[in-house]
């Protein structure tokens, strides 16, 4: 689907891009032909990325940024730095996000406010300044923000700063992607389902008896592999999408469908024996 000229031309930020999903969508936009910049706290993690990126393809240019997207002024000074070593930026991608699983009522307000900070500020920052970087150059850009499958509608129980904080970056996506249309900037995001990555999964699944739950309540009976999220982002960021925005796009395996009211019912029994019993509860002619 994709050539090694798709993304020609496009210098793109990715936050969060030193590892994990970030980092496999910096790959896939190098492959495409992207020219790329990450972000993020830790040097030794986006110096290990970078090398890694440039070689995906032979004349990558990769190229990361020491930088907390929580403090405003930071985010300025990288935006600075990217257009000088660049010449330019045409795409952002906000993925940065931190995450954990705590009751609700055992929440501290500064625990709260940590994630709320990466999530929701971290990406308006990013945004805001990149966003007048084009209205000021008259440029046209593309943002791809990252969002979760309960950050609108159901929310989700034990992640309350992040529901809190991605439902807000959904609401920023899409309120932008009708406000900044008249500049050419386009807004999109994409909501993932179950994606391991190090780190943050064990954070999120730490036992076995927890894995196989949540296996088994995806339609698919697998977990989702970063290229196929990569693959996704390579299309929204291109011009392949030039009509989409203000969208969320769900990559999840069906699990989001286990909302229907009576779909804990598969989980009760063989299939074969589902079949059975709805046979037998048939009203009679």
């Amino acid at each position: 689907m994709y050539t090694e000229d798709t993304l020609s031309g496009k210098t793109i930020l990715i936050t969060g891009g030193g590892s994990g999903l970030g980092l496999a969508m910096a790959k896939a936009f190098t492959r495409t032909g992207a020219d790329i910049a990450i972000c993020g706290r830790t040097e030794k993690k986006l110096q290990k990325a970078v090398k890694e990126i440039e070689n995906e393809r032979e004349e990558a240019v990769a190229r990361y940024y020491q930088c907390d997207v929580r403090d405003y002024e930071g985010v300025t000074s990288m935006f600075e730095h990217i257009i000088k070593d660049f010449g330019s930026i045409e795409g952002l991608v906000n993925n940065a996000a931190g995450n954990f699983l705590s009751a609700s009522e055992d929440l501290t307000p500064g625990g709260f406010k940590a994630i709320v900070d990466i999530v929701l500020h971290g990406s308006f920052n990013c945004t805001h300044v990149f966003g007048n970087y084009l209205i000021d150059n008259d440029k046209e850009g593309n943002i791809l923000n990252m969002v979760t499958t309960y950050a609108e509608g159901t929310g989700c129980a034990f992640v309350l700063p992040s529901a809190c904080g991605k439902a807000g970056v959904l609401a920023m996506t899409r309120s932008l992607a009708f406000e900044w249309a008249e500049y050419g900037i386009r807004l999109n995001a994409i909501a993932p389902g179950p994606f391991p990555t190090e780190g943050a999964w064990s954070r999120l699944v730490p036992e076995e008896t927890m894995e196989k739950e949540f296996i088994g309540k995806i339609p698919l009976k697998r977990y989702g592999e970063p290229k196929e999220l990569a693959n996704l982002a390579v299309f929204l960021m291109s011009d392949l999408s030039s009509y989409m925005t203000g969208e969320c796009v769900v990559i999840d395996g069906g699990e989001r469908l286990q909302a229907g009211q009576f779909n804990f019912i598969d989980g009760l029994m063989p299939r074969s024996e589902l079949k059975k019993m709805f046979k037998a509860m048939k009203p009679k002619k």
